[in-house]
C-alpha cells in the first residue's frame, strides 16, 4: 500500500493501536452453539502484526461494544494491553486509556468499521478503516484498508505504521537472519 506524506507523518507518532473487534478483528459474524456458546474467527495475520507492533514497542488495544469469551482469549494469547469489552460510551474508555498511558490524541491510531465507531476515529492522529466498513466511516477516516475486516486489515495498518516509523526494513531483517 502506498501512502501518502500525510498519513506518513501521522504513523510516524503512534504508540498506541487501538481497534474494535466485531468487523474489525472479526468478519462480523457472530455464530451461535448450544447453551451459551459464541464462535468467532480471528485472522492469524491480524495476530502476528499485533505480535510485531508489540516488538516494536507500540501498544495494542481494543475497545468493543460487544462481550465474548472468544475474544478475551485471543486477546490474551496476543498479550494485547488494553482490552475493554461491552463499552457504551467508546470515548469515555477512550479517555481512561489515554489518561493511564500518559498519551495524546495524536500518538493513537484506531481502526473501526461502524459508525460507533466515529467519536474515537474523529480525535485520534491516525484514523482507519477496515475495506467493508459503513461508508460514513470510510469518507471521514485518513485511511481505508485494502482488507476486510477479519481478513489482515488490523496487520495492514500496523505495518504502515512500522513501515512510517523506519521500523519494518529492520525487523523484517532479524526475521530474514
Amino acid at each position: 500500500m502506498e501512502i501518502s506524506q500525510i498519513i506518513s507523518a501521522k504513523a510516524r507518532r503512534i504508540k498506541l493501536v487501538l481497534m474494535d473487534a466485531d468487523g474489525v478483528l472479526t468478519e462480523g459474524k457472530v455464530t451461535y452453539g448450544d447453551g451459551n456458546m459464541e464462535l468467532k474467527s480471528f485472522d492469524v495475520k491480524d495476530g502476528a502484526g499485533i505480535e510485531l507492533a508489540r516488538m516494536a514497542g507500540i501498544k495494542t488495544g481494543i475497545i468493543s461494544g460487544r462481550q465474548s469469551g472468544a475474544l478475551q482469549r485471543r486477546a490474551k494469547e496476543l498479550k494485547i494491553e488494553e482490552v475493554h469489552q461491552r463499552v457504551i460510551n467508546k470515548v469515555e474508555i477512550y479517555k481512561e486509556i489515554l489518561g493511564r498511558c500518559s498519551l495524546r490524541d495524536e500518538e493513537v491510531a484506531y481502526i473501526g468499521d461502524d459508525i460507533l465507531d466515529l467519536p474515537i476515529l474523529l480525535r485520534v492522529g491516525l484514523s482507519a478503516a477496515v475495506a467493508d466498513a459503513h461508508p460514513e466511516v470510510k469518507k471521514r477516516v485518513d485511511l481505508v484498508t485494502t482488507s476486510t475486516g477479519g481478513r489482515g486489515a488490523v496487520r495492514e495498518l500496523i505495518e504502515l505504521i512500522l513501515q512510517a516509523q523506519g521500523r519494518w526494513d529492520t525487523m523484517l531483517e532479524e526475521f530474514l537472519s
